[in-house]
């Protein structure tokens, strides 16, 4: 079947393939975390002091849902926001103490995915694909 030359579509099962290997891997660590959580988790880490729509631009992701992603992760009590300094419509997102703990917990599982995220892949083959996948997002159009 020509789908199965397509990027959109080797795209789409290779994002199947990511969300079931990240889902089943974190609950067995017994963690209650979606790859969106984990992925702006980590970016506030990267960089304090950033609001909302600077988390959602760092990982791609839509601002109008960024919201909902922030309010989980509030309730978890993983992270705190505050009114900006800089701009009192906007809130300023901080992980917690026990968001920081969290992530430590969550990082070491995620790292050791990897490999099963592109199985058949050799670490060669891996490092290739990266780097192409990086250099296609880089230039790809922001929502």
């Amino acid at each position: 079947m020509e789908v199965h030359d397509m990027a959109g579509h080797l795209i789409r099962r290779l994002h199947q393939t990511s969300a079931h290997v990240f889902a089943q891997r974190t609950k067995e660590a017994g963690l209650d975390v979606t790859p969106v959580q984990f992925a702006a988790m980590s970016a506030i880490l990267e960089t304090p002091g950033m609001d909302q729509a600077s988390v959602a631009a760092q990982i791609a992701y839509d601002r109008a849902t960024i919201g909902g992603v922030i309010d989980r992760l509030e309730q978890k009590g993983w992270l705190s926001r505050s009114v900006s300094p800089k701009d009192r419509r906007s809130r300023v997102v901080a992980l917690t103490e026990e968001g920081r703990a969290m992530l430590d917990r969550i990082l070491p599982v995620v790292r050791s995915l990897q490999a099963d995220i592109l199985p058949g892949l050799s670490d060669e083959e891996r490092g290739i694909f990266l780097a192409l996948a990086r250099k296609a997002t880089a230039e790809a159009p922001r929502s």
